[in-house]
């Protein structure tokens, strides 16, 4: 990467830190660009909170609506499925017809679709509903980052912003588990739906008010790679999600393994053709960035994995309700937050480097503790200080890593940019749960020998800790990508200077 993570080191491309006004007040236009943050910040939580809020009320969905066992998965797996399918054309989609207004569309859909989630009497109805989310926030999402960039060109509000997204992207899938357990407990498994409404309708009415629309990049949809990246990325996360169900070895998941396959190479193949692709081959070209996303989707799927079955044990294993459940993730929430405020402040004059070398050794570390789970595993000593460490390390590492990914994108492709990186967060996520429940399946088809509650309870915990060691071995993947090909530049001390 020819540019530093936080500037371009060409004159050009190297902006001066906003100014104050005379008498020490803001720039006029500081406010609406904190307003326009905060619009921003509330449409990906609300992307990713709906990712995990509804994991706990599904037992209330089975019961109220009469999902059958299988069925019931669907609620989770078909919004994975259409999100994950569908956010590289909304990225490129962003960049031809308007962020902003593609951010707005894409709530109000998503806004509507949660109206009809909360209000369905059906199967059909729900999972139709799922779907529509999925659109809606494969179209919505995209340009939440793009929109940041473009925003804030200040390189340390920049930084200071992407930290913010970044907590808010790791730490809503926490939120959710809260907010699932206590809807749940305290009203019932539709508001999980109808939390999303007021949140959608003041999106939706505020962001053409107080977001920029940044320039468009004129030109046609790369139909051609739309539809192969878009059935390609269908067939590999449907993939993950039929193997965690039915095994690696089911002919129609290999199927849709080998469909994937060759999806995606014909869109690499048309992308390198076409004027105005979907995807900029130059996004993954440079070696820092391609290592970036690789990095991103390793860390994504541990992370993904970890949640679904740290989720089970504090339940089935330790009997903890919905909400106490919920709010025995608050040790790995907390410190992501603050980890992804502090990095931003360090950055500018360390680097990312530094970070994204020491940074994920606390994460591993958390995860090895998890591999450890036994069935005399409590929740202060066994599982809490897990948590602790790996949201440190989550925290420190997300910012400075999307800061290395999108630092030298161009304007005109940051839609593109971000799309691809949330992409490669989602099907990481798929494939951390696949491989999670196939290693949980493995190990808990030979249970413990143990009389009664007690056997239960050792299985659970063998399968978990069987799971926990994939997670980790993920994990770990990711370190090595990051020590070995993600090598950004150091900022030059007097840019470091100026930015502190």
């Amino acid at each position: 990467m020819s540019e530093n993570t936080l500037t371009s080191s060409a004159p050009n491309r190297l902006e001066t830190p906003v100014s104050q006004a005379p008498g020490g007040a803001p720039p006029p236009n500081n406010r609406r660009r904190q307003l326009a943050l905060a619009v921003i910040l509330a449409c990906q939580l609300m992307v990713i909170l709906d990712a995990t809020v509804v994991t706990i009320a599904l037992p209330g969905i089975q019961h109220a609506l009469g999902f059958s066992s299988a069925g019931l998965s669907w609620v989770m797996n078909i919004y994975s499925l259409t999100f994950g399918g569908l956010l590289l054309l909304g990225g490129r989609a962003g960049d031809i017809f308007g962020r902003r207004r593609l951010l707005a569309w894409g709530i109000a859909l998503f806004t509507l679709a949660s109206l009809a989630g909360g209000l369905a009497t059906s199967p059909t109805e729900l999972l139709v509903a799922r779907v529509a989310q999925g659109v809606g926030a494969a179209v919505a999402a995209p340009s939440t980052l793009a929109l940041i960039v473009s925003t804030f060109r200040d390189p340390v509000e920049r930084a200071r912003a992407i930290g913010l997204f970044s907590a808010m992207s790791a730490s809503g899938a926490t939120v959710g588990l809260i907010v699932g357990g206590l809807l749940t407990s305290w009203l019932s498994w539709r508001w999980v739906m109808f939390i999303n409404v007021p949140f959608g309708v003041l999106v939706t009415v505020l962001a053409p008010r107080v977001v920029e629309e940044p320039e468009r990049r004129p030109g046609r949809l790369d139909l051609a790679g739309a539809a192969t990246a878009t059935g390609g990325m269908v067939s590999l996360v449907y993939g993950f999600i039929r193997a965690a169900t039915v095994g690696w070895s089911d002919t129609p998941t290999l199927l849709c393994f080998a469909a994937a396959a060759v999806l995606l190479t014909v869109f690499v193949l048309v992308e390198r053709r076409v004027a105005q692709p979907l995807l900029p081959l130059s996004l993954l070209t440079d070696k820092v960035r391609a290592g970036g996303y690789a990095a991103m989707a390793l860390l994504a799927a541990a992370m993904f994995g970890m949640f679904f079955f740290v989720t089970q044990y504090l339940q089935t294993g330790l009997g903890m309700s919905p909400m106490k459940a919920g709010f025995g993730f608050l040790p790995l929430a907390v410190p992501i937050f603050a980890g992804a405020r502090l990095a931003p402040r360090l950055v500018p004059r360390w680097g990312t480097r530094p970070f994204l070398l020491a940074a994920p050794v606390l994460l591993i570390s958390g995860m090895a503790l998890l591999t450890q789970v036994n069935p005399h595993t409590a929740y202060l000593s066994g599982v809490m200080p897990s948590l602790l460490l790996f949201g440190l390390g989550a925290g420190f590492t997300m910012v400075p890593l999307s800061l290395t990914i999108l630092s030298s994108v161009r304007p005109e492709e940051s839609g593109a940019a971000s799309g691809t990186l949330q992409t490669m967060q989602q099907a990481g996520g798929s494939l951390g749960t696949a491989v999670g429940i196939t290693a949980f399946t493995h190990a808990t088809s030979h249970p413990s020998t143990l009389p009664g509650a007690a056997g239960l309870h050792a299985t659970l915990a063998h399968g978990v800790s069987l799971a926990m060691t994939c997670s980790l071995a993920l994990a770990a993947g990711a370190f090595l990508v990051l020590a070995l090909f993600v090598r950004p530049p150091r900022p030059e001390r007097s840019v470091a200077r100026a930015q502190a």
